[in-house]
């Protein structure tokens, strides 16, 4: 078997980890249901070379499951499969945004944070801190779980959300890192890029896991390392854009710096085309999720996820002070 296996046989294996155990009349179906045109013959071929690799085994009498060996690649391989899963996932939730900054409603797309008890009052109050600084203000909802707290908070993706529902095709270029002087609330310049078809959010995740961001520094009046997304829209919309734009962040916070071309950039890639113009954003909702990594208030996140109301948020103070009238411990 060669070393990088083929797309359908990371989707096999991945139909695998979600059904395991599970046999192979069963895989066929659901095989053919994702578009491929496949025998049972063939399946079982390819399970018997899973088999042989290691990556797959028999249970008996229920058909097959993952062994470490098998996750691990799946993990370390399916690097195209897991990007495609990304970009449509973002494309869905994108189409999913009824939020309007005009009027400040409607749905947008929300990042999550769970924190635990114990850490809740030094979250809130790196929160409130940058709630209170040039990339604010920081909204957020909550729900309570009885291991603390679960906040969610706007996503920047919402923004390529609002301009789609006024008509403005927004193409994700590029995710990257800035950096940001807050001394005149300036992009400087980009300091990184991570390209492909497209940007994912993943690569914004990994961006914030590796620990290549200093949202720290910008509270304390440095100049900061922050992520963004960067995005091209056409020029023809360029004053509407620009309106939407400046209005969700102003709404939602974050840092947003627009461009046409000829301009002076900061650009992630060089100049845009003459007939598009260059957005970077880096909306609240991750810039909090960064600053959380960076002080180790939190047990998990996620960076994109469904749609929510935006009369469920409400500034992080207000969260604060109806959680700690609830009883949670957001005080010190």
């Amino acid at each position: 078997m060669p070393a990088d296996l083929d797309r359908r046989t990371y989707d096999l294996m991945r139909l695998v980890r979600t059904h395991e155990p599970i046999g192979s009349i069963r895989l066929v179906d659901l095989l053919q249901q994702r578009g491929y045109d496949i025998k049972g013959r063939t399946v079982r071929l390819m399970l018997s070379d899973l088999d042989e690799a290691g990556f797959t085994q028999k249970v008996p009498g229920k058909g097959r499951r993952l062994t470490s060996a098998g996750h691990a690649e799946l993990d370390r391989g399916d690097v195209e499969g897991r990007l495609r899963q990304v970009r449509e996932r973002i494309a869905t939730r994108t189409s999913q945004v009824t939020y309007d900054p005009t009027v400040e409603a409607g749905e947008l797309l929300a990042c999550t944070a769970a924190i635990a008890s114990d850490d809740v009052p030094a979250a809130f109050d790196a929160l409130e801190s940058l709630g209170a600084s040039s990339l604010g203000p920081v909204v957020a909802a909550a729900d309570v779980t009885d291991r603390g707290v679960v906040l969610r908070f706007p996503s920047s993706i919402t923004l390529d959300g609002v301009f789609l529902s006024h008509g403005i095709d927004a193409t994700l270029v590029t995710a990257g890192l800035v950096e940001y002087r807050p001394s005149d609330e300036r992009v400087v310049r980009y300091i990184d890029t991570l390209s492909g078809e497209g940007s994912t959010i993943d690569v914004v995740r990994l961006l914030i896991e590796a620990g290549r961001t200093d949202v720290d520094a910008t509270l304390a009046g440095e100049t900061g390392v922050l992520v963004v997304d960067n995005r091209e829209f056409p020029l023809t919309r360029f004053t509407e854009g620009d309106d939407l734009a400046t209005a969700t962040a102003a709404n939602l916070g974050g840092v947003l710096d627009i461009r046409r071309p000829r301009e002076d950039g900061p650009f992630p890639r060089g100049e845009p085309s003459w007939e598009f113009a260059s957005l970077t954003y880096g909306g609240a909702g991750e810039l909090a999720l960064a600053l959380l990594m960076e002080r180790s208030l939190v047990d998990s996140w996620e960076t994109l996820g469904g749609p929510v109301a935006r009369e469920e948020f409400a500034p992080v103070s207000v969260i604060r002070t109806a959680l700690a009238e609830a009883d949670v411990g957001t005080e010190r």
